[in-house]
């Protein structure tokens, strides 16, 4: 009967949930399938990289002010549009194709999908609290994140199987194709309000609104304190999978084959910490379950570069990620439980572009000690790092069960 299923976990958000895999799906194989069109036109595994950076320097750029257009326009409407615009540049990369490679298009079209990728990401976390009750935003978040990560490892095997069926313009033709069964599915889904009726908040202006989410990130006494926390994290966690791909390769001789299971089982970590989060925030409270996992990081990166069997370098990568999954999981649903709704997407922009900046910086910093001082020790000093940033939050108002009590209190 409709009145026994519980609240927040009706029909929108089962649409909204696959919907959501199926945006993730379409990334995921764009990955594999726009290097592989580039490196079967030219040959050249530079080319490559330039598209890499192309699209990560968009995607940064677009962090900026993804928030602001969040804020400003319907949101439901808003991934809708991000969702068709992918769907229809993507298609034109196999329809430009059959007339002959044009390496020029997908410098122009990737760009362009990675800002619209950016707002959608934000738009899609400022909506979830539409979708399901309050106490529930945890656990919802936590599917959604295992559905994600469980599309980012099938994703790119897929695009693999395609292109090697068909070439990779086919697997980009498959992408444009989820993106547009995803805008379709979002055409269903309804977001209830959750703020009280009346005028929309003022806008002061441009400059004003693109510094609102860090104004309101300052202010609040647990979100300046976490913010400041994860831009530490990040510095010394984004560089694993380099430091974990070096380590198989280098130091235990393994082949490609190799680290792409090991790559596959760290997935499942996240998948796992995904679907447990909820229940252990439940049990523990937010401050004890986020300094726990990221201190389960630091324990499980210093031991990876001393593990001298592939098992346990994988078993290490499935516990660190598995933290990763759960501590950011945390950090996603307490700003959406304490922002305002209007805010929501400013604050998250800036939050993510805060706490981001400096991390390509600590993965080029992380791997350039690798190469001169071995995986072993830099893993151990960079662990070390991760368990005292997790000490460190102990001394703060992140080790409150309830956040929104200590800034209440402040």
């Amino acid at each position: 009967m409709r009145g026994t299923r519980p609240p927040g976990y009706g029909r929108d958000f089962g649409i909204f949930w696959a919907a959501q895999t199926l945006s993730v799906l379409g990334d995921s194989f764009a990955l594999i399938a726009l290097p592989l069109l580039v490196l079967e036109a030219t040959g050249s595994i530079a080319r490559m990289g330039l598209l890499t950076a192309a699209g990560g320097a968009a995607s940064v750029l677009a962090g900026v002010f993804a928030g602001v257009v969040v804020d400003r326009v319907d949101r439901r409407r808003l991934l809708i549009a991000c969702d068709a615009v992918r769907m229809v540049l993507y298609a034109l990369i196999p329809l430009v194709w059959l007339a002959g490679p044009r390496i020029w298009l997908l410098y122009a079209v990737l760009p362009v999908c990675e800002v619209v990728g950016m707002v959608f990401s934000v738009a899609y976390v400022t909506v979830v609290r539409g979708l399901v009750e309050g106490e529930r935003i945890t656990a919802a978040n936590g599917r959604l994140n295992a559905t994600a990560a469980a599309a980012g490892v099938a994703g790119p095997l897929c695009a693999g199987v395609v292109a090697a069926w068909a070439g990779p313009a086919a697997a980009v033709a498959v992408d444009a194709a989820s993106f547009g069964v995803s805008a379709l599915c979002l055409g269903f889904v309804r977001f209830r309000p959750d703020t009280p009726p009346g005028p929309a908040p003022d806008r002061k202006g441009l400059w004003r609104d693109l510094v609102a989410g860090a104004s309101f990130l300052r202010r609040h006494p647990v979100l300046r304190v976490l913010t400041l926390l994860l831009a530490v994290f990040s510095f010394l966690e984004l560089g694993l999978n380099d430091l974990l791909i070096y380590h198989l390769k280098h130091d235990l001789g393994q082949r490609d084959g190799t680290v792409g299971t090991v790559l596959a089982v760290g997935a499942l970590g996240s998948i796992t910490g995904a679907l447990l989060v909820a229940r252990v925030r439940r049990g523990l409270g937010f401050g004890p379950t986020w300094i726990g996992a990221v201190a389960v990081c630091g324990c499980a990166l210093g031991g990876i570069g001393w593990a001298r069997g592939v098992p346990a370098v994988a078993f290490l990568a499935a516990v660190f990620l598995g933290g990763v999954g759960v501590a950011g999981t945390c950090s996603m649903s307490l700003r959406q439980e304490v922002t305002p709704r209007h805010l929501l997407g400013r604050v998250t922009s800036a939050f993510w572009t805060l706490h981001y900046a400096a991390a390509p910086v600590g993965a080029a910093v992380v791997t350039w000690a690798a190469q001169h001082h071995g995986t072993a020790p830099v893993g151990a000093v960079a662990g070390a790092c991760c368990v005292g940033v997790a000490a460190l939050a102990l001394l703060t108002p992140v080790r409150a069960r309830r956040p929104e009590a200590a800034a209440e209190a402040a």
